[in-house]
């Protein structure tokens, strides 16, 4: 079985300014409804999440980009994060045989990291 690793990091000023600079209609096209309540409005967990989006399509190795909000960061009750595939991010995966992702996320005021693994 083939494993892939993605990597990505967010820069935490670059998400704020897309945030002030589109608002709700940046948070809107990446961040479904579950991310944007789990980040409670700090913009270092926008980044975090973010990354995990790139690292995501990296892992996948995608030629091209996936609609942001088919990548979900989900949380459980004890903070552990990982990933839910919805539609075209789903395809691809089931396509590449893919069959679990690990999630990695790390985070600071000023960048946030995440590490996908694709087995």
């Amino acid at each position: 079985m083939a494993q892939h690793v993605g990597i990505d990091l967010a820069d935490v000023e670059e998400v704020r300014a897309s945030v002030v600079a589109q608002g709700e209609r940046y948070l809107a096209r990446v961040f479904t409804d579950s991310e944007r309540r789990h980040s409670d409005g700090r913009i270092e967990r926008l980044a975090a999440q973010f990354a995990a989006k790139e690292a995501t399509m990296k892992a996948l190795r995608c030629e091209d980009r996936l609609p942001w909000r088919s990548i979900e960061v989900a949380t459980d009750a004890t903070g552990t994060a990982s990933l839910a595939l919805h539609g075209p991010a789903a395809r691809v995966a089931r396509e590449r045989g893919v069959g679990e992702l690990v999630l990695s996320l790390t985070r600071t005021s000023w960048h946030a990291a995440a590490v996908v693994v694709a087995r």
